[in-house]
């Protein structure tokens, strides 16, 4: 074992982030995703769940967040979170949030810690069309509100494109009339090329969202989406390629492992499943039946993307890329910052 490998031992002062994509099912039409409407059949079990958790502890996980699909759709995401949160891990789940106003009850009392709402539109007038979903923008907000009101951290995830990047200040203002506590700006990504017919207007725009008085206005976490730097900004409104993590290193992958459950994979970041060419990439995730993490292959696997991440990844989160900034730069990262 390297001396690098030495420091991922349960002593290591960040805990990791375990992502579990749970199921593949969605109700929601979004136009920029693969999952739309997804009838998959696949659900990741408890006794999966069960099974990964002591694994998932040894690895040094502290905060597990199940995504989908529509991870509500799952009929035993109350009792996933129950177990999750029985094992000592912080608990989180994404969600359109067309279901949350009638769960967030059984979750909170289940422990849930966070939930995380992607909202796109500044109103339901613009987000319910963006995810082909009517009724969808008002649940989502409710839902947040009611988290709130029962303890759990409210978060807000928005894709950002030329299509609703003008919604932003007013999605700002609902966000931060609802209360909620953290919001993540990520650029669209598909698999084209991205134009927008004017950059200087997105950045009259959007600028200050992340530079308004925290006091009075919700901030975006991590970087902008299109880049806190010339060279970012070239690069993003240029060649279409989201901001990174700053090199010489990407510190994400020591911290992350991202689960998909159906194919039986674990890569290093939640980014990269959906990274082109990575369908079979990542390590298996069971070796001779039986779960394990951190194996010889995960730790290639990581190695490669800790050194070549900030030179070849497109498609990066800007949380992501600002998490492994704040380690770069302070050694750690606050709690709920990816």
């Amino acid at each position: 074992m390297t001396a690098r490998h030495q420091k991922r031992n349960p002593a290591h002062e960040r805990q990791r982030y375990l992502f579990i994509r749970i199921l593949e099912a969605c109700n929601a039409d979004c136009f920029m995703c693969e999952y739309a409407l997804s009838r998959d059949g696949f659900r990741f079990s408890a006794e999966d769940f069960a099974q990964l958790l002591p694994r998932a502890a040894e690895a040094g996980v502290g905060y597990v967040r199940f995504t989908g699909g529509e991870p509500l759709m799952h009929k035993d995401v109350v009792e996933l979170v129950r177990l999750g949160s029985a094992a000592g891990m912080k608990m989180s789940l994404i969600t359109n949030g067309m279901m949350l106003p009638r769960q967030v009850e059984r979750l909170a009392a289940a422990g849930l810690a966070q939930v995380i709402v992607s909202l796109d539109g500044g109103s339901a007038r613009t987000h319910d069309v963006y995810r082909r979903s009517p009724g969808m923008f008002d649940n989502g907000l409710s839902g947040l509100r009611a988290a709130a009101g029962l303890g759990v951290l409210p978060r807000v995830n928005s894709v950002v494109g030329p299509h609703n990047y003008r919604e932003m200040p007013q999605l700002q203002k609902v966000l931060t009339e609802a209360g909620v506590h953290q919001w993540e700006l990520s650029a669209l990504k598909l698999e084209r090329t991205i134009r927008y017919p004017d950059p200087d207007h997105v950045r009259a725009v959007c600028d200050p969202l992340y530079d308004a008085d925290p006091e009075k206005l919700l901030i975006p976490l991590g970087k902008r989406f299109y880049g806190d730097t010339p060279e970012e900004q070239q690069r993003y409104f240029g060649e279409s390629v989201t901001p990174r993590a700053a090199g010489p290193q990407c510190h994400v992958v020591d911290d992350v492992i991202y689960l998909d459950g159906k194919y039986g994979r674990a890569y290093a970041c939640s980014c990269l499943p959906h990274r082109e060419g990575e369908e079979l990439g990542g390590a298996p995730l069971r070796e001779g039946g039986v779960i394990r993490l951190d194996t010889p292959t995960f730790r290639a696997h990581v190695d490669f993307f800790r050194e070549e991440g900030p030179r070849s990844c497109n498609g990066c989160s800007t949380t992501a890329a600002g998490y492994s900034d704040d380690v770069a730069r302070l050694g750690s990262a606050e709690p709920w910052q990816y």
